[in-house]
């Protein structure tokens, strides 16, 4: 079944063939609390046969979302305690991320900011906190990369985004700037022309932080929607989330990998899952996660590694999971070392 229009709510989900009716009340409970939204690319990938699809398993909503631990938190990863101006989080001395939106084309289950995110969400900087935010980074000498992010900021409009590019254009000592991405997986047709114009409209060198989980969403118009922005100078990366029952398995992970480097996508970041609402039947053991990326050295190229990181809860930054900076203490909790030397709990104590 072909959708034609973009699936928003559990009636859509229905009708759609994504959930039985049975389900309608259990879902509307999720819906209320989490942003529901998939683009007819992506509804079209599902395999309504399977039970356990990969691809429905990361968009369509489960009543298990309901479910929050006790370690889970609304900003896992610490955002508001890095934002010195809304629309920034500066956790890093050389970069910031910049949220100019907090929509996105398609809502993931397993979102960190999915108390954030969706038409419930903080919605779209104005033009009055968008300025504060660049008068922020211009004032900020030791900052050298901006990291759009949110939400999708592709989901901005080829204006908007050239309005975004010309502002950082002018600050002389930014010199890099990141989007972070959905958008060529899910709704391919959007990378065209206009939009990689305004992606390249500040003359800094630009990066596209792709976000797929699956090989299987590296369809063929996500590829070509992939060569359009390489072909245009603009440098590709991955970011990938360990999933449970959707990539935690060294074959799924090694075909994810592999098929990146095909496209000229260099695997980045391999993140273990946050702790946000809801969530925790998509996370796997650290353990587990510490033997799927160790069994992918060996049986496939260099190339294809990504880095295995997890947010240190509360804002500390990322820690590289294969390395020395997590040691298990007993009892499936460990002690993480961040970037500044501190040590922290993990799952947090508090």
């Amino acid at each position: 079944m072909n959708a034609v229009k973009p699936v928003k709510s559990v009636d859509d989900l229905v009708k759609a063939g994504l959930a039985a009716p049975a389900e309608r009340a259990a879902l509307e409970a999720v819906a209320a609390r989490y942003a529901i939204a998939l683009t007819p690319a992506v509804t079209r990938l599902i395999d309504r046969a399977d039970p356990n699809d990969p691809i429905a398993r990361q968009f369509v909503p489960d009543v298990a979302e309901l479910t929050v631990a006790p370690e889970e938190r609304a900003d896992p990863i610490g955002d508001h305690a890095h934002s010195p101006v809304e629309g920034i989080v500066h956790r890093y001395p050389d970069r910031v991320l910049l949220k100019a939106v907090h929509v996105c084309p398609v809502y993931c289950r397993f979102c960190f900011r999915r108390e954030m995110v969706g038409p419930q969400g903080l919605g779209t900087l104005d033009a009055a906190t968008m300025e504060a935010a660049f008068d922020y980074i211009g004032s900020h000498p030791e900052i050298w990369e901006v990291i759009l992010t949110g939400g999708d900021p592709l989901v901005l409009s080829p204006r908007r985004l050239r309005e975004i590019m010309e502002a950082l254009r002018d600050i002389a000592h930014v010199k890099i700037v990141r989007f972070h991405t959905r958008v060529p997986v899910v709704d391919p047709e959007k990378i065209d022309a206009a939009l990689i114009e305004a992606l390249k409209a500040s003359g800094k060198t630009v990066y596209v932080a792709l976000h797929a989980n699956h090989a299987r969403e590296l369809t063929v118009e996500a590829r070509a929607a992939c060569a359009r922005l390489i072909d245009a100078g603009i440098a590709m990366v991955s970011q990938s989330v360990l999933l449970k029952g959707i990539n935690d398995d060294p074959d799924v992970l090694a075909e994810l990998m592999k098929a990146f480097v095909e496209i000229r996508v260099k695997p980045y970041y391999l993140h273990h899952p946050d702790l946000a609402p809801g969530t925790g039947h998509f996370r796997p053991t650290i353990e587990e996660g510490q033997r799927i990326v160790a069994a992918l050295r060996g049986r496939i190229s260099g190339l294809c590694q990504p880095t295995y990181i997890l947010d240190i809860p509360g804002g500390h930054g990322k820690a590289v999971v294969s390395g020395s900076t997590v040691r298990a203490t007993g009892d499936g909790c460990y002690s993480i070392s961040d970037y500044r030397g501190g040590e922290h709990s993990y799952p947090p104590a508090d």
